[in-house]
C-alpha cells in the first residue's frame, strides 16, 4: 500500500502557539493512524517504525511546548506515548537487525553460524509482532486514539485549571515561541557536544537525544522559519553517526537476549562478528565527527535572523 509522503504540519507565520501545537500533534497523529495497518507485519519494516516514529515526535512536541503547557497537564499523555512506543520497540530492534545487521555483512564474515542466529532472530521476530498486533487490537490503544483525538478537537489544554503566564504563551504568536525555543535547544546540545569525550558512551548518548530534541522541533518549524532544511540537513549529519553507536549497543543487547539460552561455538563467534563488524564501521565514521560538528555550530541560524517568518 502506497503511504502519504511525511510532509511539515501545516503551520503557518500567523497562528498562535496554542493552534501550532494542536496542528503539529494533530498532523503526527494522522501520520500515526496511516501507518498502523501496515506496522502490522514486517513485510514492510517502514510501518512499526513511522508508527514508532509517530508516537515520539507527538511525545517530543508535549516536552518542546511545556512553556506554554505544562508538563503535569500533558503529562498522562507522554507515559501513554511512551508506553505504545515501548510496545514496537522489540520488533524495531529486530527488523533493524535481521534486514540492516545481518544483511551488511552477507559474505564479509568468515565465519559459521549466520543461518543459526537468523532463524533465532525470525523466531524473536513473530513473537515481538505478535505483541505489536496485541497492543494495535488492545483495549487500551482504542481508549488512547478516542481520548487523545478529542482532546486534541477541543484544545484540552486551553480548559484546564493555567496559570495566566501560560495563557498568555499560548494565545502568542508561534514564530517568536520557535525562535526561543530552537535557541535553547540549541545550546543543550552544545553544553552537551561541546568538549564532548567521543569515548564515553553515556557522553555521546546525550548529545544523541539532545540532538534528536532539536531536529524534531527544527522540523516542526520548517514552514514557520526560513531555511530551517539546511540547520537540519546538519543536524541530521551528526545524528546519523551517533546513531551508529547507538545501533552497535543495541544490536549487542539484542544478540545477549536472544543467545541467553544458546550453547553453541558457531553461534557465539558469529555473534561476536556482527558486533565487532559494526563496532569497526562506528569507529570509522567517527573520525568525521570533529567535521560534522564544526558544520553544525558554524551553519546558518534561521531563527537568529530578524526576518524568519516564511510570508
Amino acid at each position: 500500500m502506497t503511504k502519504t509522503i511525511k510532509t511539515p504540519a501545516p503551520l503557518n507565520p500567523e497562528q498562535s502557539v496554542s493552534e501550532a501545537f494542536k496542528a503539529i500533534l494533530r498532523h503526527n497523529f494522522n501520520y500515526l493512524l496511516e501507518w498502523e495497518q501496515t506496522a502490522r507485519s514486517w513485510d514492510d519494516i517502514e510501518g512499526v517504525h513511522q508508527t514508532r516514529v509517530s508516537l515520539r515526535r507527538m511525545r517530543s512536541a508535549l516536552w518542546a511546548f511545556r512553556s506554554a503547557i505544562p508538563q503535569k497537564i500533558s503529562k498522562t499523555w507522554s507515559e501513554e506515548l511512551r508506553y505504545l512506543a515501548n510496545q514496537l520497540s522489540m520488533a524495531r530492534d529486530l527488523d533493524v537487525f535481521i534486514d540492516e545487521g545481518l544483511e551488511a555483512v552477507q559474505g564479509k564474515l568468515p565465519l559459521r553460524g549466520k543461518e543459526s542466529i537468523a532463524a533465532i532472530a525470525h523466531r524473536r521476530r513473530a513473537l515481538a509482532y505478535q505483541r505489536v498486533n496485541a497492543m494495535l487490537d488492545s483495549d487500551r490503544y482504542t481508549r488512547f486514539k478516542t481520548e487523545f483525538s478529542a482532546w486534541l478537537d477541543e484544545k484540552g489544554w486551553e480548559q484546564a485549571d493555567l496559570k495566566m503566564k501560560y495563557r498568555k504563551t499560548l494565545s502568542s504568536n508561534i514564530v517568536p515561541f520557535s525562535r526561543k525555543l530552537l535557541d535553547g535547544l540549541e545550546r543543550r546540545v552544545l553544553e552537551a557536544g561541546s568538549h564532548v569525550d567521543k569515548e564515553s558512551a553515556q557522553a555521546m548518548h546525550q548529545l544523541r537525544i539532545e540532538c534528536k530534541k532539536l531536529r524534531y522541533s527544527a522540523e516542526f518549524f520548517i514552514l514557520v522559519l526560513k531555511g530551517l532544511d539546511e540547520f537540519i540537513h546538519h543536524v541530521k549529519r551528526l545524528q546519523d553517526l551517533l546513531g551508529i553507536m547507538n545501533d552497535v549497543s543495541v544490536m549487542q543487547n539484542l544478540l545477549e537476549m536472544m543467545l541467553e539460552n544458546e550453547d553453541s561455538h558457531e553461534v557465539f563467534e558469529y555473534s561476536g562478528g556482527l558486533v565487532g563488524w559494526r563496532t569497526r564501521q562506528y569507529y570509522e565514521i567517527l573520525d568525521t565527527f570533529d567535521e560534522r560538528w564544526e558544520e553544525l555550530i558554524n551553519a546558518k541560524h534561521p531563527w537568529w535572523r530578524k526576518q524568519t517568518a516564511v510570508v
